[in-house]
């Protein structure tokens, strides 16, 4: 008896200061390095803390910014997935408060006296509500919240990608538009070359060699504008599908790539960094939803107590229930203990504890992930300034080469195939710059997208 009421009272304790079985939350050390392998900015606004509308300055590519985020399909997607969350976290909310209906009943059974009567009752009802004492519900509701957290993480880190994807997208395109005037100006040169090869072929003043040299020439200039074309129509729709709406027909960027300015970024020390990322974020809130479901798991093999009752008036006339009824009332609590459900609860308990290791694992992999992000933009920043300095000596001297070699053609000092491979390399050194310069933009976009920036506005 003693040990009965020693019980009790334990339950009671337990019961009042709201108990739980959710293991205590740890963070995972990250398994990366404690430094990036390349420096960033030496001071500046760290990403997470620049909005776009700061980063990007251009006021054309903000309005298509601001487009995509109005319009984006993928991203729609992700705000209507925040909803369902929102809406699954509120059923897990709604569980920890008991439901009351207006309840109306009519029955019909003999008496005492074996005489049939009919009962009428009409009142308010408390259907089947668990009392929580062992914190299974509230566990449940702290799952659902945490889902609908990662949910938003997610969203944001959708965000993030579709603004990146966006600038990366316009800068493209800018590209696409200077290496077409550089091939049309190309094309244009070459055409009235082939029309000299070819008067100076007619006349005797030069062989079939040199014409067929130039007509090449020519038809490759030809074949690299169709393929530009292509290409820009092809980068065109890329921006359409992300702005999630039609491009008009006659858009242009009209910037140069050399004219974007882009803020530089300091890069920070990877366990501050890296954990402002959304999807980081979103990963951590996945896991401690799965650590929070263990804690239902355990719950599970305690007793679930459930209450049901029903408080109204009830009469054996129907035109006398609200008047001359009799008020009664029900209260049926009642108390399950699991004791054999063929190892379904033990079975629970290890799939949450394995769903956990699971999300530790994709926590782990978001955090390698977002620093090989990180780690892969500040080597392209370490090096593109070099890059795009030594390609840019090459075209002043493929330049100067050309400028030789066609004085020499001119006076019969060097083979026309001399000034044809002149020409050829310096078109090839001049495609080659305006590619680099936007493999830089794009490389600078990834930085600020990979330190966290690009999803608040």
């Amino acid at each position: 008896m003693k040990l009965l009421k020693l019980t009790v009272l334990a339950a009671a304790a337990v019961a009042a200061a709201g108990c739980s079985f959710i293991p205590t939350y740890e963070r995972p050390v990250a398994p990366v390095a404690n430094q990036f392998p390349y420096p960033g900015a030496k001071d500046g606004r760290a990403a997470s803390d620049l909005k776009w509308q700061e980063f990007f300055t251009d006021p054309h590519l903000r309005e298509l910014i601001t487009m995509a985020l109005a319009n984006n399909r993928d991203l729609r997607v992700a705000v209507l997935n925040i909803e369902q969350a929102r809406a699954a976290y509120d059923v897990r909310k709604a569980d920890q408060l008991p439901s009351v209906g207006l309840q109306a009943q009519v029955s019909r059974a003999p008496n005492i006296a074996n005489i049939e009567s009919t009962t009428y009752q009409v009142g308010l009802a408390l259907s089947s509500w668990e009392i929580d004492f062992f914190g299974r519900i509230r566990a449940l509701s702290e799952q659902a919240l945490n889902q609908y957290l990662a949910t938003e993480e997610g969203r944001n880190a959708a965000q993030a990608t579709l603004v990146a994807s966006v600038a990366n997208a316009y800068m493209g395109v800018a590209a696409d538009e200077e290496l077409l005037a550089l091939t049309r100006e190309t094309l244009t040169t070459r055409e009235e070359s082939l029309r000299l090869t070819r008067l100076r072929f007619e006349n005797g003043a030069s062989s079939e060699i040199d014409f067929r040299q130039a007509q090449s020439l020519y038809e490759s200039a030809r074949t690299t504008l169709a393929q530009q074309q292509r290409q820009r129509a092809t980068d065109i729709n890329a921006l359409a599908l992300l702005l999630g709406a039609p491009v008009p027909p006659d858009f242009m960027v009209g910037v140069s790539t050399d004219k974007f300015a882009l803020p530089d970024l300091p890069a920070g020390v990877p366990s501050e960094v890296l954990v402002k990322r959304p999807d980081v974020h979103q990963a951590e809130l996945q896991l401690i939803a799965a650590n929070a479901n263990i804690g239902a798991a355990r719950a599970a093999f305690f007793p679930r107590i459930t209450l049901t009752a029903a408080a109204g008036i009830g009469s054996s006339e129907l035109n006398k229930l609200v008047q001359g009824g009799t008020f009664a009332y029900s209260i049926t609590p009642t108390l399950l203990q699991p004791i054999f459900d063929a190892g379904r609860n033990q079975a629970n308990l290890g799939s949450s504890v394995a769903g956990r290791e699971i999300a530790v694992a994709q926590y782990e992999k978001a955090i390698q992930s977002a620093f090989k992000d990180v780690a892969d933009a500040l080597a392209g920043r370490a090096t593109y300034g070099d890059q795009l300095d030594a390609q840019g000596k090459v075209v002043e001297a493929e330049t100067v080469r050309n400028r030789l070699a066609k004085l020499r053609y001119d006076n019969g000092v060097a083979s026309y195939l001399d000034l044809l491979d002149s020409q050829r390399s310096l078109f090839a050194a001049q495609q080659a710059l305006v590619q680099a310069r936007l493999a830089r933009l794009q490389n600078q976009v990834q930085l600020y997208r990979s330190l966290g920036g690009g999803w608040a506005s």
